[in-house]
């Protein structure tokens, strides 16, 4: 199985940022131009780029669907979500050049819409959203832009998912996304054991090189990289090559 080093560009009013636990009031803003980073992760390497519309992903609309189309125009293909919340949102992400779209909220509220898109639009082209945060022993899954709290449980979800023929699956432990505090290798041990079949991207925490060998090595499809990357911490190159 491949392993994909994917770099991350969320997007809040046209600029790069990073949120702290998913908390947007607890947001850093780097001063970096969005399709300048998209081509210099390009260059280093990158096949892939995961993009997210942050203020999409909390209003329920396609915010920053201009810039989001730009991106979509360098030389990675998208992976790209945020306020998908109908099957036009996803068909204007098709149109504009997203290789495959990334699918949160509805996701987790509406699974019965999602899996006819699957059915419609095939596996591949679609990324299923499973972020997750641990409350009282349990792995809830919030939506509007992990703002609101949801009835679903990320093992009830990833079972449905995987019955229903999806392929890939983004999963985020919100409490390690944007604090370097190393990924959550008990979070995605389990879901690797509960649904195999998933090709699982791991999402959250990573500081290092040794972060990411110790996600390759649980089998797992793909890391999303992040703060990481833009502060320096961890070089796209030598991520690449590991």
């Amino acid at each position: 199985m491949n392993f994909d080093i994917i770099p991350a560009i969320d997007l809040r009013d046209g600029n790069v940022v990073r949120l702290r636990q998913g908390d947007y009031s607890q947001q850093t803003s780097y001063r970096v131009d969005p399709l300048r980073l998209a081509h210099d992760y390009a260059a280093a390497g990158a096949a892939w780029l995961h993009v997210v519309d942050l203020d999409g992903a909390r209003a329920g609309s396609l915010a920053n669907f201009r810039l989001i189309e730009a991106l979509a125009g360098t030389a990675v293909q998208l992976q790209a979500g945020g306020g998908v919340r109908s099957e036009d949102d996803l068909l204007r992400l098709f149109d504009a050049g997203v290789a495959r779209v990334v699918l949160g909220s509805v996701a987790v509220r509406e699974p019965a819409r999602v899996e006819t898109w699957l059915q419609r639009y095939g596996a591949e082209r679609l990324c299923i959203a499973l972020d997750t945060r641990e409350e009282n022993g349990v792995w809830r899954l919030p939506s509007e832009g992990w703002t609101q709290s949801e009835a679903p449980t990320l093992e009830t979800l990833a079972l449905r998912y995987a019955a229903a023929g999806a392929v890939h699956v983004l999963c985020t432990d919100i409490h390690r996304d944007g604090m370097l505090a190393g990924p959550n290798l008990y979070l995605y041990t389990r879901l690797r054991q509960l649904a195999p079949d998933l090709r699982v991207q791991a999402s959250g925490g990573v500081r290092d090189i040794d972060d990411v060998r110790a996600v390759r090595e649980l089998g797992l499809a793909g890391v999303v990289l992040g703060r990481s990357l833009l502060e320096g911490r961890l070089v796209l190159a030598e991520a690449l090559a590991c």
